[in-house]
């Protein structure tokens, strides 16, 4: 019998589906891809999902969905909000992350030069890994500009269109770059053309300025330059990002002033977590 791909969400975005390399793997686990698609498809902002908004997320059976909640809640990674039906994140899974950031010295390492580039730019600056097809915030500084971005930790940004994600794409190796484009293009095919001429433009842009750009791009008045560095230590590519609304930070002063600080920022991290 063939094998149901589930669905990967993505925050603000269209859903994001399983790369087509794991129909085939014997060791891939659907049942627990469902079950990290059913906690990955919680939105920020958001206090409880039911298990109707669940199955229509995650593109799969209102009774697979309660099998899977009902594991979930066993084992404390969701809890049951008897007020209004639903469920919500869990203290297990608060304690995973909490963990697991913990254990990325890389962002008590990149903390000070953030800080300093935010307060220099009155703009926010994001460190951000890969999360499947977006990129998502895993520390982040602020300036003290009265309009800002309301992104924060747990935040997550497209690939294709921010200039974290595009600079990720940047210094990631051929092939994973290639299987990334691969399924962007296979959950945006309409929006595809648009999506491949920014992505070719900003790779362009970081072989020329050693950063990449996103104007407009990712939200019509949000400027913003990233540059990604590998910290080693078994650890993929991390991007940094500098952005604020175009109102706040000139484009000349991103790319000016902003742009070499941002450089050597990323520099300086290069394979500081050791091989």
């Amino acid at each position: 019998m063939q094998r149901v791909k589930p669905m990967l969400v993505r925050h603000n975005h269209a859903p994001e589906v399983e790369p087509d390399d794991t129909k085939d793997d014997r060791h891939f686990v659907t049942a627990l891809a469902r079950g990290l698609d059913v906690l990955a498809c919680f939105r920020r902002g958001e206090r409880t999902l039911g298990n109707s908004e669940i199955a229509e997320r995650c593109g799969l059976a209102r009774s697979t969905v309660s099998r899977l909640t009902h594991t979930l809640t066993t084992l404390g990674y969701l809890h049951p909000v008897p007020e209004s039906g639903g469920y919500r994140l869990g203290t297990a899974l608060i304690a995973l992350g909490a963990t697991a950031l913990a254990g990325l010295d890389v962002r008590q390492l990149a903390r000070p030069g953030m800080r300093e580039i935010a307060i220099l730019s009155n703009a926010s600056v994001g460190l951000g890994v890969r999360d499947r097809l977006s990129m998502r915030y895993i520390e982040c500084c602020r300036g003290e500009a009265a309009i800002a971005l309301n992104m924060d930790v747990g935040s997550r940004l497209s690939m294709a269109r921010s200039a974290m994600g595009r600079a990720y794409l940047a210094v990631c190796d051929e092939a994973e770059r290639r299987a990334i484009l691969d399924d962007i293009r296979s959950v945006d095919d309409a929006g595809w053309p648009r999506l491949r001429d920014g992505v070719e433009r900003a790779l362009a842009d970081y072989r020329e300025f050693g950063c990449a750009r996103s104007f407009g791009d990712w939200q019509p008045t949000v400027d913003a330059i990233a540059v990604a560095f590998r910290p080693g230590g078994g650890l993929p590519p991390m991007s940094i990002n500098c952005g604020a609304p175009s109102v706040i930070l000139d484009r000349e002063v991103l790319m000016s002033e902003v742009r070499p600080r941002l450089i050597a920022l990323a520099a300086s991290l290069e394979g500081v977590m050791g091989s």
